[in-house]
């Protein structure tokens, strides 16, 4: 049960890495522009972000199981269609359909583990499933770069094949099926009609502006997405079971841990966009050596993520969480040292160590004050909200940074303009991240964690403390858990 969940959720992780590593291949390929590029990586963020809290909602109505299935099978068949794209628009569409499958399956691994798992071992579940999916984030990178180099970039799509059949098998074979037997009324499929809608329709206008084509197209489709967004909101507010209850913005410290948020993840999806394309275009680096230069980054992540939720237990998350964007601002400003014939070991080497010790600052922390900032009966929408917050603001960041570092149309693929607009993207990710520090410094509290354990469940510092690569979003926990009943599995 534990290997499904794992494997399962592991290519959502490991897709929101390798893709990165495959871009300047892809674009050669299929002769794709900037824009284009970034609907790549848009496309599959857009869908997940919409649909990621109804994607929860559906399996605790219709089914655990059945949800993370159907996933599994639409993640699987869009990895096909992907790998198989002759065209820069078949595969834009084939990862929205991805993050569809994605959506659907990753909260769907985690409700599967604490429905099925007794509560004295949840916690230790919970942490194997957290630290196993940071290790497919992990080695994405490298991974990746090895199957370009030696195959093709089509490759890192058609490993998800053998991974999601043996998947869809053993679900049906070990995963006994559950329901939230507390979930009563509507679905909000109109908001997360309406969130996918605003999201969309803005990022459409954000990428497609600078490029100057179809621009009566580019005003409808921002004022539909404006529009779009602002009925999300006051459906959200309306509903009687909303998708994103806005309530629970009213605790001061889930607001401020979800800004934070907010700010460091959209620097961290500009620098993992541009960081790896400059290595192979401005830098000349192979695939191979691009997707390992970051590997120093999510090793960091995995080993020092418990450390951080247990120092943030001790001191509170309110230093952390300023100095860890200070320490990344300090990582990205060492990256504008880094220029074509620069050693790996003196200039990206440095650069990236940085960066990775203050992201590891940054996300056990910023989770633990997520989960103790609402009542534990929130805690599941609460970490929902969390990651989609994250995710929202890396596609925000892919759609917005290469307008303001000028690498539109077809400079991304010139050396020398790549290389001036990733040291343009580093000083805009670099205040990114001194604006994540300000705001820890002035609204997170020092006391945020004090919590009681729940009966059979832990606080949500606990839970916290365990490994992770959250290089994609912060991780997804259901807090402080209450006990419930372990289903029935039928003989086989």
């Amino acid at each position: 049960m534990l290997a499904v969940a794992v494997l399962g959720s592991g290519m959502v992780f490991l897709d929101s890495t390798v893709v990165n590593v495959a871009l300047p291949k892809i674009g050669e390929g299929l002769n794709a522009s900037t824009s284009a590029l970034q609907w790549i990586l848009n496309g599959y963020l857009l869908t997940l972000a919409s649909l990621i809290l109804l994607g929860g909602s559906l399996g605790d109505r219709l089914g655990r199981r059945l949800i993370f299935q159907v996933g599994i099978a639409l993640f699987t068949l869009a990895s096909l269609l992907c790998a198989v794209a002759p065209t820069v628009e078949l595969l834009i569409f084939a990862r929205l359909i991805q993050g569809i499958g994605g959506a659907l399956l990753t909260p769907g691994s985690l409700a599967i583990i604490e429905a099925s798992f007794r509560p004295a071992d949840r916690a230790r579940a919970i942490g194997a499933w957290s630290g196993l999916g940071g290790v497919a984030t992990a080695f994405g990178p490298l991974l990746g770069g090895w199957l370009i180099a030696a195959i093709s970039w089509r490759a890192i799509f058609l490993i998800n094949l053998p991974i999601g059949i043996f998947v869809a098998w053993a679900a049906s074979r070990h995963v006994p099926e559950s329901r939230d037997p507390n979930a009563t009324g509507r679905l909000d499929a109109s908001g997360a009609a309406l969130a996918a809608i605003g999201l969309g329709g803005t990022t459409y206008a954000l990428i497609e502006a600078p490029e100057g084509n179809h621009p009566a197209a580019v005003v409808v489709t921002a004022v539909i997405g404006v529009a779009a967004l602002i009925g999300f909101f006051m459906q959200e507010r309306r509903s009687a079971n909303p998708m994103l209850p806005l309530s629970i913005f009213r605790s001061r410290q889930f607001s401020a841990a979800n800004a934070v948020t907010f700010v460091v993840y959209a620097a961290l999806g500009g620098v993992f966009f541009l960081l790896v394309s400059f290595l192979q275009i401005s830098m000349g680096y192979s695939p191979i050596a691009a997707g390992s230069a970051s590997l120093p980054i999510t090793v960091l992540m995995l080993l020092g993520s418990a450390r951080a939720g247990a120092m943030a237990q001790r001191v509170g998350p309110r230093r952390p969480l300023t100095i860890g964007p200070l320490v990344i601002a300090a990582g990205l400003l060492l990256m504008l040292r880094i220029n074509p014939g620069d050693s790996y070991v003196t200039t990206v080497l440095p650069a990236v160590i940085v960066f990775g010790l203050g992201l590891t600052l940054v996300v056990a922390p910023v989770t633990a004050t997520v989960l103790a900032a609402v009542d534990s009966t929130r805690s599941g929408i609460a970490s929902g909200v969390n990651n989609a917050v994250a995710r929202v603001a890396g596609l925000l960041a892919v759609a917005v940074l290469p307008v303001i570092a000028g690498l539109t149309g077809d400079k991304f693929y010139e050396p020398t303009h790549l290389t001036h607009g990733f040291h343009v993207g580093m000083v805009v990710c670099a205040v990114l991240a001194v604006l994540g520090a300000i705001i820890a410094w002035t609204t997170i509290s020092a006391d945020v964690l004090h919590a009681e354990p729940e009966p059979d469940g832990g606080t949500p510092e606990r839970l916290a403390e365990d490994y992770s690569c959250a290089v994609g979003a912060p991780p997804l926990r259901p807090g402080r858990e209450a006990a419930c009943e372990v289903p029935p599995v039928r003989s086989q």
